[in-house]
């Protein structure tokens, strides 16, 4: 009897890709290396076993951020670069500049985990392929322990079963954690003060650290610049804004943080008194001497005395308009007060620092005081645009560069109150805000706390005091340039953001924010640079971990940004998710892309963009999961992302799916 022949190759198994995700691995190398304190978080999801990745230069590059990070040294592109070529493994990997595309990848540092359980999942999957493939063979072939290699796959699909097993979504409507505010980006004397603050009022640092920046904005806004590359050139006046429920202690921090502000601003008053009251003596008493004339004047007989007397005053009055009676020196300005007011306070002052522990301002802005809106000021004084309030009973307020600074405590519903204000989203205003909403510490809070420590309150207020003093001693405003590694580490981020600005991308739906945000890591990355050196060498290059710290301050006010926007179009947005969720129930739909629900929902979303906001929202509240597929090739189109549905979804209220 003849043995059956079998086609040649019939007992291999075709080839197919394994399943990856080069995206993914790149974003949680790219969040770690632009953070190192979401390694722990990361390594939760991803295990501990570099072969993780399916990529050989991942792992090898993975490999290398650990060894760096347990030594204490930060694995940003420069530093591990410089540590893989010295092993012989940078060009192996692709070199430097593939290091800056990982650390440009991660939308956020606090995306590495989501991220990283994507990572997980696949290299799961690969080893259920893995298993699958020498099943089959050994169903073909003999030699092989059949029983424990059933055992071994059974064991990695119950493993798989674990990993994909989605916690409970969070209702919608309840907001997330987000993350606390990166205090050891701050320099040494501010992040102390914040640290001793926030203990000190058992409240987040978050309020603590906006506030310092507020500080911070005030002493610099308009005195300083920052140029990035040739031609962009930043001030460094910020708007800030601190949202909490009541109780929280707003006041007492905002006090703390803000004080050495006013004591220094009544100091500047009390120094420039005598001059102001000498020169208004002087001008007044040259006024009333050409009045005096003029009374001659008007009694004088003839008319060559009279137009002699005429010409003496005329003089004296010229002398007179020629005094200057210096302003009142001001750093701050009331939070109720008028936008003519305002205006021209400005124009006397160029700068000014709006604070206040309350929600005042938002009401002027509103329109308290005119029967619409009057944004003008506030846009400008943001940018620095020339400010000019003409007055038919005066002379024209004017003010060639203003700088504007914002630092405000209120309660979230006053949030939602300014977001219907017209125009403040139409027009920029609420793009030109840093949020942070903090979560609140009520219930949790330590009775007996130990006081700030004299030597800390003391450094913060004499590193201000310095600051501010050299800061305005100066004939006129001062450009500090980034370094040519700071000039890249902008670049990088501006690419990193711009393809987040895309119509499915995670800032799509606040791109007027976004647009704006590259712009405020340069101002913060300023204030930093000057607060590092309050007492001398400012005037040096800002160098590229400064910009670092600032990205690092920056990923924060982005994740509570889009928490803030999605406060103030709650409503809205809330709606529309349920919609997709009832779409979802009735197709019982197990994954899809935003294109497809525009097909579905047209009348809900009329477009992709439109979408991105409520997809974003039910991700965050664990409905969905996207994920995009590696783009083919370098130059080929980003794929869409897929967006996987929350298994309990597809489940009846009886249980069958």
């Amino acid at each position: 009897m003849s043995t059956p022949q079998h086609a040649p190759g019939a007992n291999v198994i075709p080839m197919m890709e394994a399943p990856n995700s080069t995206e993914a691995e790149q974003i949680v190398i790219g969040a770690v290396m632009a953070d190192p304190a979401v390694l722990s978080e990361v390594e939760e999801e991803l295990g501990q076993d570099p072969a993780v990745f399916y990529r050989p230069a991942h792992e090898t590059i993975w490999r290398a951020i650990l060894v760096l990070v347990a030594e204490g040294i930060p694995p940003n592109p420069i530093i591990l670069a410089d540590h893989m070529a010295k092993a012989g493994d940078l060009q192996r990997v692709g070199g430097a500049s593939y290091l800056h595309t990982l650390y440009g990848a991660a939308p956020t540092a606090r995306s590495g985990p989501y991220y990283a359980t994507i990572v997980r999942e696949h290299a799961n999957r690969r080893q259920i392929a893995e298993l699958g493939t020498r099943l089959i063979q050994a169903a073909r072939e003999t030699g092989e322990d059949h029983d424990e290699l059933v055992a071994t796959a059974r064991q990695a699909l119950d493993l798989t079963t674990v990993e994909e097993r989605w916690p409970a979504p969070t209702p919608i409507g309840q907001q997330g954690p987000l993350p606390t505010f990166p205090v050891d980006a701050l320099p040494a004397w501010v992040a102390e003060q914040v640290a001793a603050i926030a203990e000190f009022t058992q409240t987040p640092a978050d309020m603590a650290a906006t506030m310092a920046l507020a500080a911070l904005s005030t002493a610099a806004g308009g005195r300083v610049h920052v140029q990035i590359r040739n031609g962009w050139v930043e001030q460094t006046n910020l708007y800030l804004v601190v949202a909490m429920p009541p109780a929280s202690r707003k006041s007492d921090v905002f006090a703390a943080m803000t004080r050495p502000i006013y004591d220094i601003e009544a100091a500047l008053q009390k120094d420039a008194q005598p001059s102001i009251i000498e020169a208004k003596v002087t001008k007044e008493a040259a006024e009333a001497q050409a009045e005096a004339i003029m009374a001659k004047a008007r009694k004088a007989g003839g008319a060559v005395a009279t137009s002699t007397l005429v010409a003496e005053a005329a003089g004296l009055r010229m002398e007179a308009e020629s005094i200057t009676v210096p302003h009142t020196p001001r750093l701050t300005a009331d939070d109720d007060l008028t936008t003519e007011t305002l205006t021209k306070l400005l124009a006397a002052h160029g700068s000014l620092g709006v604070l206040s522990p309350e929600g005042d301002l938002f009401d002027v802005i509103a329109g308290r005081y005119s029967s619409r809106p009057n944004l003008g000021v506030f846009l400008k004084g943001h940018k620095g645009e020339r400010l000019r309030a003409e007055r038919i009973t005066r002379d024209a307020d004017f003010a060639e560069k203003p700088a504007l600074t914002i630092g405000v405590t209120l309660q979230p519903s006053v949030l939602t109150d300014l977001a219907q204000t017209p125009g403040a989203r139409g027009r920029g205003l609420l793009a030109r805000f840093l949020f942070a909403l903090p979560a609140s510490t009520l219930g949790y809070r330590k009775v007996v706390v130990a006081p700030v420590p004299e030597r800390t309150a003391r450094s913060y207020e004499s590193r201000l005091t310095t600051l501010i003093h050299t800061l305005r001693d100066l004939p006129e405003a001062a450009t500090i340039k980034c370094s040519g590694l700071a000039d890249q580490a902008v670049i990088k981020l501006q690419e990193a953001i711009e393809l987040q600005l895309r119509p499915d991308g995670a800032l799509a739906h606040i791109d007027d924010w976004a647009g704006k945000y590259v712009g405020a890591v340069a101002r913060i990355a300023g204030l930093l640079h000057l607060a590092d050196r309050a007492t001398g060498g400012w005037g040096e290059p800002i160098e590229a971990t400064t910009i670092e710290r600032a990205i690092a301050i920056g990923e924060y006010y982005t994740a509570h940004a889009l928490a803030a926007f999605d406060l103030m179009d709650t409503d809205a947005d809330s709606g529309k998710a349920q919609l997709v969720l009832d779409w979802i129930r009735r197709t019982k739909v197990t994954g899809f892309k935003a294109h497809e629900l525009v097909t579905a929902r047209r009348r809900t979303f009329p477009t992709v963009s439109s979408t991105a906001p409520v997809l974003r929202l039910l991700e965050e509240h664990g409905y969905l999961r996207g994920t995009r597929p590696p783009r083919n090739g370098s130059r080929g189109k980003l794929p869409a992302i897929t967006y996987r549905v929350q298994p309990s979804l597809l489940v009846d209220d009886d249980g069958a799916e």
